[in-house]
């Protein structure tokens, strides 16, 4: 983990940017899509879903929550990813619904800079990393 200074144009730069950003994508699908089969299914997803924790912490401090809760909350995600309702994630999807989300994220975010904690290898830090990479060029 490292903090970082993002902006909504940072994560937008990274989206827009096509070759980067489906580098990115479809790494993180290989590694998700355990048993190679070009999709992912609610469990391989579910890896990444809870690697997050979003749900799980509050102010970094790990807040318990009902199971059941939880799990719907994931069920929700995945139906979110699964565009057609087969009950897998292809990689278009898996693509189309990240870029979805980091532009929310970005909307939400506005111009003004934050500081954040991020994970190493998360789709935040790819873009700050390209980001950075792109001013010292």
């Amino acid at each position: 983990m490292s903090v970082e200074v993002l902006d909504s144009a940072t994560i937008v730069s990274f989206v827009e940017d096509e070759e980067a950003f489906n580098v990115t994508i479809l790494n993180r699908f290989a590694h998700l899509d355990a048993d190679h089969d070009g999709l992912l299914s609610y469990a391989e997803l579910l890896n990444e879903l809870q690697s997050l924790r979003v749900f799980e912490t509050h102010f970094g401090i790990d807040v318990k929550m009902d199971p059941n809760e939880l799990a719907h909350v994931y069920k929700s995600l995945f139906v979110q990813f699964d565009h057609d309702s087969n009950g897998t994630v292809d990689l278009e999807e898996f693509k189309s619904e990240t870029k979805r989300m980091m532009l929310a994220m970005a909307n939400g975010m506005g111009f003004l800079p934050v500081q954040m904690v991020l994970e190493e290898g998360s789709f935040l830090k790819i873009a700050v990393e390209h980001e950075s990479a792109k001013l010292a060029a």
